[in-house]
Parts: C-alpha cells; sequence; structure tokens
C-alpha cells in the first residue's frame, strides 16, 4: 500500500491528514509536499493525524521530526492526533512524545490551539 496524505487549512492550522504506509520510499515526496503547504499559507500550529496510517519507518519519523522542528523554531507547535497502535509503538520507542504532545483526537487538537470546533469529516 502506497501513502495517500491530504492537507486542510483551518484558520493558522495546517492539518496533515496521512494514510497508508511512510517508509523511505514515500518519505522525500511527503517532506516536500508538506513543506510547500507550510509555506504557503498563513501557517503556526499543525496538527498531524495518524488514524489511517498503519506503517512508518525511520525515514517517516524523519520527516515527522523535521516538521517539528520547522514549527517549533517560529514558536508553533505540531501536535499528533489519532495516532493507529502499530504507529505509536514506533513513536514511543524513538521518545517523540517527549517532544511532541498527543491527543486523542482531531477535534480535541483543534479546541488545544483555540480554533473553534465542529465536525471533521
Amino acid at each position: 500500500m502506497s501513502l495517500h496524505s491530504d492537507f486542510v487549512t483551518r484558520e493558522n492550522v495546517l492539518i496533515v491528514r496521512l494514510q497508508g504506509e511512510l517508509d523511505h520510499h514515500e518519505a522525500s515526496g511527503l517532506r516536500e509536499e508538506w513543506q510547500s503547504h507550510l509555506k504557503k499559507s498563513n501557517i503556526d500550529h499543525v496538527i498531524v493525524n495518524l488514524e489511517k496510517l498503519t506503517f512508518m519507518d525511520s525515514s517517516g519519523l524523519g520527516v515527522m521530526l523535521g516538521r517539528y522542528k520547522e514549527v517549533q523554531a517560529l514558536g508553533n507547535e505540531m501536535i499528533i492526533c489519532s495516532i493507529s497502535p502499530e504507529v505509536k509503538r514506533l513513536f514511543d520507542l524513538s521518545g517523540m512524545f517527549k517532544i511532541v504532545r498527543l491527543v486523542d483526537n482531531e477535534s480535541f487538537a483543534l479546541e488545544m490551539l483555540g480554533v473553534a470546533s465542529c465536525e471533521m469529516k
């Protein structure tokens, strides 16, 4: 299975929804697409929804860490939400949750960032 990515902007928040497998074959394309969305919009914060991501390797972690550093360097926040158990294990083992916040779902992440809650599809 390949990777499908969906980028949605809500106010000043970029929501990144990933589905499928994020491995070394997909990492560079995702990094480029993600960076282009960060540059072209008035984005402060990022929410990464990993509910439908079934696999991630160290290349995917590198993409996540790189975007986290970009967002943090501007004094902003990146939040991970709705993570699948398989991918959560990798994040736990890598120590990513020591620097990146994990919340249960996208709506809660939006509320934490001050964006009005509404039905997300």
